[in-house]
């Protein structure tokens, strides 16, 4: 191993102080690998700048998916196709190509409770995280809370601008004028600029529960559905016991708007 030198440690302690970490990190490697095959300065800093780039890579792939705040541990490859016939499994993989999000379109899924809606939405964001976006998993009534408590707040302008928005359990709440016109407001911002994906128990047709004014549901469902991909899946619940290995649910914690750029990486 090579011996550790007093300009080696400058060079480290330097790289630190600039927040190379991935260099730092892999220093004293490839100065070994330089010392043993003759290496040329060239090439040994190419192959230290690599190594920052897979560093940073990695980095900005944990704080995506941190920011996230996706509630169960779910991935498209644990989803049990085999088990819900009400799904299309190469429809979902195709969306989890992300094309629909580069189209701007929303994404609904519909259906009963236990039907692997959430699951789904989870899935198709963690690919989103991985492929380089940034957005959030939000219970709908605790982001319709936050936007009506919140509505001067940073967080609003950060939904607006996520392209990987969300929206879970539309369905059965209680909710007031000003939270829904804030969330009409949320929509029509985002409208034909970011994709949206809402789950619901309920069918679009049915949401007049939900949003008491008429005028204003169609207005929303007019944005919402222009450009719009709807699943509704009609299947058994993988709640059943039959279906007692999947993952029981529990309610997701309330936390802060999670970043909602693009990043950059």
């Amino acid at each position: 191993m090579t011996r550790k030198t007093p300009l080696s440690e400058s060079l480290k302690e330097k790289l630190k102080n600039l927040r190379l970490h991935g260099m730092a990190r892999a220093l004293d490697a490839e100065l070994e690998r330089a010392e043993h095959q003759g290496v040329a300065p060239a090439e040994l800093l190419e192959r230290l700048l690599a190594q920052e780039a897979a560093y940073q890579r990695e980095r900005s792939l944990t704080n995506r998916l941190k920011s996230a705040h996706l509630p169960w541990p779910w991935t498209l490859d644990s989803f049990p196709f085999e088990r819900q016939p009400g799904v299309s499994k190469s429809q979902i993989l195709t969306l989890a190509g992300l094309d629909f999000i580069k189209r701007n379109e929303n994404l609904l899924l519909v259906g009963k409770t236990g039907v692997g809606k959430s699951g789904l939405a989870i899935g198709i964001l963690r690919e989103a995280c991985l492929n380089g976006y940034r957005g959030g998993f939000y219970n709908a009534q605790g982001l319709l809370d936050e936007l009506y408590t919140s509505l001067a707040d940073r967080s609003t302008s950060r939904l607006i601008k996520s392209l990987s928005l969300v929206i879970d359990e539309l369905s059965y709440m209680s909710l007031k004028p000003e939270q829904c016109n804030a969330f009409f407001r949320l929509m029509d911002q985002r409208y034909n600029r970011v994709s949206t994906v809402i789950t619901s128990n309920l069918d679009p047709s049915e949401w007049h529960t939900l949003f008491q004014n008429r005028s204003l549901l169609d207005a929303l469902l007019d944005r919402l559905q222009h450009h719009c991909i709807t699943i509704r899946i009609d299947g058994p619940s993988l709640r059943s016991p039959e279906s007692s290995s999947v993952p029981e649910r529990v309610a997701p914690k309330k936390s802060k708007s999670p970043a909602a750029t693009p990043d950059p990486a």
